[in-house]
């Protein structure tokens, strides 16, 4: 067995750190599998085996493997997966985010969204690498049961997506105030959430109905990650959740 490489943004494959991820790279994309490491006293090794020799996986017990792509976070399983590209289904609601800049946020973002019914995630303008075993780890494995499509601009997404769809932009100067009194109905929506330093640039007041999420001025903004979560689950809560 060839050790593998530690990550690098430009290698066509990433990892799925820790056994849960692992779990869900083969059950949900095992054709991106490439190869499954663990560690000899991993609990659940012959139910991994098992799965990876069904599914044709090569399946190695190597700590040292884990070691060198775990970047010293104590890891008792991984996946090795080719990146994939996929595009959003247009007639479900998304949530997209412009420039996100942390990658642990990304990674808890994906989980979010598919833990309120939404399956559809659009980047906008780059940021921070999807593929990084940081961000896949952070998603618990949601990654590879999400539709994620990257676009280089916001116009660029509305282009192909934008027919017949609500746009939601989330900004500190929003012009409504977002509650479960007040949150929009919507057959079909898109929720956008910008950088988590500066926000959404101010031509986004012009792209649909800006939201604004209430909060007190000891802070002066939210986490990403918690403004996407509340906006999602008033709009799922709202407007029932996608498949």
């Amino acid at each position: 067995m060839e050790l593998p490489k530690k990550y690098k943004h430009e290698f066509p494959y990433s990892y799925a750190l820790g056994p849960f991820p692992a779990f869900e790279l083969l059950n949900c994309r095992p054709e991106s599998a490439r190869a499954v490491y663990y560690r000899e006293d991993f609990t659940q090794q012959d139910k991994l085996t098992a799965l990876c020799k069904k599914l044709g996986v090569p399946c190695y017990c190597s700590q040292k493997a884990l070691e060198r792509i775990s970047q010293k976070e104590a890891c008792y399983a991984a996946g090795k997966f080719a990146k994939y590209g996929e595009k959003l289904c247009p007639g479900l609601p998304h949530v997209a985010l412009v420039h996100p800049g942390d990658m642990g946020n990304l990674g808890t973002i994906e989980r979010t969204v598919l833990g309120f019914g939404i399956r559809d995630l659009a980047l906008i303008g780059g940021g921070a690498d999807r593929w990084h075993p940081k961000a896949v780890r952070a998603s618990m494995g949601a990654l590879f049961r999400l539709r994620v499509q990257e676009f280089e601009s916001f116009d660029e997404y509305l282009r192909e997506f934008g027919d017949n769809r609500d746009v939601f932009p989330f900004m500190l100067d929003g012009g409504r105030v977002l509650t479960p009194d007040t949150c929009p109905k919507s057959p079909l929506y898109t929720l956008v959430f910008g950088n988590e330093s500066t926000g959404l640039p101010p031509e986004f007041q012009h792209y649909g109905q800006s939201l604004f999420i209430a909060q007190t001025a000891e802070v002066d903004s939210l986490n990403l990650a918690v403004a996407v979560s509340i906006g999602t689950y008033l709009f799922a809560n709202q407007n029932g959740g996608a498949e």
